[in-house]
Formats: C-alpha cells, structure tokens, sequence
C-alpha cells in the first residue's frame, strides 16, 4: 500500500466525488478510480458505495477513513520533523570533552555553532579519554575528545592539539628556580596523578618508567584544580599539559620538563559502526573546518 492511495482516498471522502477529487489533485479520474480500485482490492473490501446517485462511504470505509486520516497526519509530521532534521533546526550533539585540556576555544567554537543552527541542543560531558572512548563506543556520546593513540578499528579521528607536560610544583621547591628540569630528577619525589580513567595516568607512569624509576603516587584526581590545590599545599608535585599551566595561580610554578619530554596529543573521535546524526555530523563538519583554519595560521 502506497501513501497516496490513501491520500487519494482522503480526497474522494472528502469531496463525495472522484471528478472533484481528481481536479483538486490534478489528475485525471480514470487515474484517481484506478488508485481506488487497487486500494479496495487490496484491503478486500469496498470502501464507496457507487449504487446511489451521490457518492458514499460504505461501513468499511468509514472505518477505514479515520485510520487513514491518522496515517496521513503521521506521515505529514514525519516529513516536518525530516525536514528540520535535514534544516539543522532540530537535534541533540552529545560531546564528551575531558577536563584536563583547555576546552575555551572548543566552547567558542560550540558558541558559534549554536549561533548558526539555535535549534540544536548539546550534552557536554567531562571524563578522561578511557571513559569517553567506552562511550562513544557505547553509543552514549556521539563524539568525544581523547588523548592519542586510540583504537583505529572503532573510532575514526580528527587530531588537533598536541603539546607537552610540564612539570608542576609549589615556588619555595628547590627545582622551582631551574627553567627545565630532567624527568629523571624526579625519582625522589611525590606525584598528585589524575585517576586511572585519564591516558595522562599511564603515559606519565611509562614516561618515568623509561628513565628508571617507578613514581610515587600520594593522591590521583579528576579535576586539574584540586590537583593545583594539592601542590600549592606541598603535598607533592605534579605534570599537567602546557595549556592549562597558562591558568594556574602565582601558588605554583611550571617549569620545563626534558629528556624526555613527555607529549599528548589530543583528537576528536566518533565510532565507526554507529549512526551518527545530522546535527553530530554537521558539528564535526564545522569543527573540522574550523580548527583546520586555525592550525593553519600556526
């Protein structure tokens, strides 16, 4: 069954005439008696009683009638949701984004997205890159912001940052006067680590590793300002990514940290085998021309 035989339909209930109905939709009547001829056999019922002077509805197209009005309006709202759907005047963009890089330019960003198309809602949620990659892969974000390397089989990704660590400690600590500090000096001291959900964690570990010697971790956090907190306390030191040193206080200082440097990258990735929404879609689109822009001018 086709929606226009019942639209067709629609149009003969509504006029009590196939010629009027055929004018209204611009067909002509052989057509329109064709469409309803093909609907009645297929429903094995007649749905017009021809024997009278005036066109009627049998009971069977009475019934049928109100079920095709509920069909017709259905399909009518389905095209209006479609087509905000396919406007960008509608939609929901779910973006894990974790709190240990400077998200400012990805909210400006969020900003001017939400200027283009207001229709558009967005759930911002903060975690570290193992929990966002569990779920975009869950299908319970639709894109999210993750410390490279992540896995090439379920994600694609969009790289767009990548900076060093540096190392992070209270002004009065006796390496706070060197502008680079070797990692190795570190051996003896006390770490403040994000938790085990944050790439950092383990890529800080395998950095000191490397120059052997395992860390020793006195407190893990989720949140980059408590672990400032902690350090302007001289309760340890701590690594945190170069764009979040420009917003700590004058309580601590950054300094340099080198052989070896430790780096991140930083991506945005979405799932290979789910659907992704237009709005989602679109929001990649644009921010992908966006920080392409702006990688440029660098």
């Amino acid at each position: 069954m086709d929606i226009k035989h019942l639209q067709y339909f629609l149009e003969v209930a509504k006029y009590n005439s196939f010629s009027l109905a055929a004018e209204h939709l611009y067909i002509t009547q052989p057509t329109i008696s064709k469409m309803i001829k093909n609907l009645e056999e297929e429903l094995g019922v007649s749905l017009f009683d021809r024997s009278r002077k005036k066109l009627t509805l049998t009971d069977a197209g009475e019934i049928i009638l109100e079920q095709a009005k509920l069909i017709d309006n259905a399909f009518h709202n389905l095209e209006t949701e479609l087509n905000n759907l396919l406007g960008l005047n509608k939609g929901h963009i779910r973006i894990g984004i974790s709190p240990i890089f400077d998200a400012q330019f990805l909210l400006q960003l969020i900003g001017l997205f939400h200027e283009k198309y207001p229709g558009i809602t967005f759930q911002l949620s903060e975690d570290g890159s193992k929990k966002i990659e569990e779920d975009v892969n869950n299908n319970l974000l639709d894109v999210g912001v993750v410390v490279l390397p992540t896995n090439s089989e379920l994600f694609h990704q969009f790289p767009f940052m990548e900076e060093d660590l540096k190392l992070i400690l209270h002004p009065s600590h006796p390496l706070a006067e060197k502008s680079k500090v070797e990692l190795k000096e570190l051996a003896g001291e006390s770490f403040i680590l994000f938790n085990k959900d944050f790439a950092l964690h383990d890529r800080i570990i395998f950095a000191c590793n490397s120059v052997g010697f395992n860390p020793h971790i006195i407190s893990k956090s989720s949140q980059w300002a408590f672990i400032e907190e902690m350090v302007s306390w001289k309760l340890g030191v701590s690594l945190l990514p170069e764009s979040l040193c420009r917003h700590l206080s004058k309580n601590v200082k950054a300094v340099t940290v080198v052989n070896p440097s430790i780096r991140w990258e930083l991506a945005i990735i979405w799932n290979k085998n789910q659907y992704l929404s237009f709005a989602a879609r679109e929001w990649l689109q644009f921010t992908k021309e966006s920080l392409s822009i702006d990688l440029s001018k660098k």
